[in-house]
């Protein structure tokens, strides 16, 4: 099928509870502290200046030149000192002919999430390293534990967390999170150190990639960045600008395209999004620079052409982007893909697009809603009772927050 490209404009203080409470076997934890919750506000944004104002400070610091996508170098809207504290519970009523309710507000740049087998979730927040725990009915998001580890700024942080496949039995969280030297991907069970199991991903103010994926052949899979050295996305012997795909404790998984390499795939700007559909085809977002946002289907040893290229291209040596989008349109971050659909969520664009799927490898063409309703949106995950949860990523330095923000979305699909 002709790939669409549409015009239009427009983050260690462990938890109290026990590992079982999370379904996995029990470890010892030492105590948690909580702090009480408040109440949720109603306030609808109105945005546009702020982003102006931060626009033209990026511009006078001679930083704002790296893209026309969503990924400047930007402050933080939250520090990572002070006491844990308890988001404020969020309203259980449906707002809206779509089913879509707030189910927890007051978070700090919330980047990634995973479901426990009770069907709660497990949250990080880039800025602050905290991995929270949201029930599954929404309300208060309670701290499990801060990653001291973490050494964050700008688009680095606290960002992708995966369990593994046999969470159950073993207990065992994945994560990547930026530190002083690199980024890395680091194993660990709740209130425990982390192990990293993969170091050297390159770090940089922007472009750390982040997105931690467990495939359906039970391999992690990672998607990086180049972190600001576009070269290294073509280049096989760095681990950025890839996707990448590794066994559970952080080797090359088996008939991986380039021998001993954890490299899968090659010729990426900066992945944010994977998802794999019903028939096992793996998909990714990624940033563009000045130009295309691109969603593509990834399959091993192709190259994605980045930065040869960015967007629709005829050279025969790069595959073709499926989807493209003006910059102002997506920042596409966090997909899912719910049946017959890949769902996006786009930061700058501050809307969640809806691309068809054929179920040939194909699509159709994307269609947007929740325009501008709640801001940017970093991730969406399917939830266990098949419901949609969206982040929201208005404190992450580039939004407009509004009391509430941010918040946890529950859409009905």
């Amino acid at each position: 099928m002709t790939p669409h490209r549409p015009a239009l404009r427009a983050r260690r203080v462990a938890s109290a509870r026990t590992a079982r409470e999370f379904g996995a076997p029990p470890v010892p934890n030492p105590g948690e502290r909580t702090t009480g919750a408040g109440t949720p506000g109603t306030v609808r944004r109105g945005r546009g200046q702020g982003m102006a104002v931060l626009m033209a400070a990026l511009a006078a610091a001679g930083i704002a030149g790296c893209s026309a996508s969503d990924d400047q170098p930007s402050g933080s809207a939250s520090g990572a000192a002070g006491a844990p504290r308890t988001s404020p519970p969020a309203s259980s009523e449906p707002t809206g002919k779509r089913g879509i309710r707030v189910l927890t507000t007051g978070l700090e740049a919330p980047w990634g999430i995973a479901f426990l087998p009770g069907g709660e979730a497990l949250v990080t927040e880039r800025d602050s390293a905290r991995i929270l725990r949201v029930p599954a009915a929404g309300g208060a998001a309670t701290e499990v534990q801060r990653l001291s580890e973490v050494d964050g700024g700008g688009e680095g942080g606290l960002l992708g967390i995966a369990l593994s496949p046999m969470y159950a039995r073993d207990g065992l969280v994945y994560v990547y999170y930026t530190t002083a030297e690199d980024n890395r991907i680091a194993r660990m069970r709740l209130g425990d150190r982390p192990e990293p199991i993969v170091t050297g991903i390159p770090r940089s103010g922007i472009h750390n990639g982040g997105r931690l994926l467990f495939g359906p052949d039970g391999y992690l899979y990672a998607g990086t960045g180049d972190a600001s050295d576009s070269g290294r996305s073509q280049d096989v012997g760095s681990l950025g600008g890839k996707i990448l795909r590794m066994t559970p404790d952080g080797r090359p998984a088996p008939g991986n395209p380039f021998g001993d390499s954890l490299v899968f795939s090659t010729g990426h700007r900066n992945v944010q999004g994977l998802a794999f559909d019903s028939a096992g085809r793996l998909w990714a977002s990624e940033f563009g620079q000045n130009r295309f946002d691109e969603v593509n289907r990834i399959e091993a040893g192709r190259d994605y052409g980045w930065p040869t290229v960015e967007g629709p291209s005829d050279d025969p040596r790069f595959v073709q982007p499926l989807v493209t989008w003006d910059t102002s349109d997506a920042s596409p971050s966090g997909v899912a893909i719910v049946g017959n659909t890949l769902y996006v969520a786009a930061l700058r664009g501050e809307r969640l697009w809806q691309v068809p799927l054929d179920g040939r490898g194909g699509v159709g063409a994307p269609q947007a809603t929740l325009v501008g309703e709640y801001g940017r949106l970093r991730a969406v995950v399917q939830a266990p009772d098949g419901a949609l949860w969206l982040l929201t990523s208005n404190r992450d330095g580039r939004g407009d927050p509004t009391a509430d923000d941010d918040r946890i979305l529950r859409l009905t699909v």
